[in-house]
Parts: C-alpha cells; structure tokens; sequence
C-alpha cells in the first residue's frame, strides 16, 4: 500500500467536510508564546478554519484559538497565504456552535436586571397600558 496515495485521500475527505462561512472574531494563541491576536473567521468546519490574521504564522505551529460558545481549541496551522491562515483542529468540535451566541448566567448580568429577574413585581405597582 503506498502510504503518501492514502494520505491524499485523507486529506482530500478532510477536505470535503462541511464547512459554514461566516464572519466571526476569535482570540488566536500561539502555544509557544501564549501572545494573543485577534482574527477573523471566514469559515469553520468540524475539522479546521481559515481566519484572516495580520501576523506571520508559520505552517506546523501549534496554537489554540478560543470561538465562542466553544471555548478555546486547540490545533496547528496547517497552511498560510495572503494574510489568511488554515487551522487543523486537534480534535473535532461541532461547527453550528460557533454560530451559538454566548449564554450569560445571571452573574453575568448587571444589578439591575439581576433584580428584574429575581424580584416578583408588587401587586397594585404594576401599570396598565
């Protein structure tokens, strides 16, 4: 069995995964440096994205990028042009959770509404419209 002939096929069914474009920030770390960089996602699959980035990234290193409601990912870059960035994930995550909106506990919000959501209204104090 030629092995390189297998690893195309891998990488051409990754290749082929479902991908959802959109335009999302995400918070880029390189593993090595723990610097940060803020990115823009263009699309993300169950296994990788492309992001655009305004900083070299050489191809092989290890990063970490946080998406929201998913947290932060941990992968490599798998290939770079023109200020975009292909990134490998580790592991796969689910795609459609990086179009969920983050939820907020109620410590999260501020007093006031804090007291909206916990206090009953008074009988006899509420308007009628």
């Amino acid at each position: 069995m030629n092995d390189s002939f297998g690893e195309i096929n891998m990488s051409a069914a990754k290749r082929n995964m479902d991908r959802d474009s959109l335009f999302l920030k995400a918070v880029l770390r390189f593993s090595n440096t723990k610097n940060e960089h803020e990115v823009r996602i263009r699309n993300v699959s169950a296994g990788g994205l492309m992001a655009e980035i305004l900083t070299d990234a050489p191809r092989g290193e290890p990063v970490e990028i946080k998406l929201r409601s998913t947290g932060w990912v941990s992968g490599h870059i798998a290939w770079v042009t023109d200020g975009r960035v292909g990134i490998a994930f580790d592991h796969p995550i689910n795609p459609k959770d990086a179009r969920n909106p983050v939820r907020t506990g109620v410590m999260d919000l501020p007093p006031y509404l804090q007291r909206l959501n916990t206090t009953p209204p008074v009988p006899g104090k509420l308007r009628r419209i």
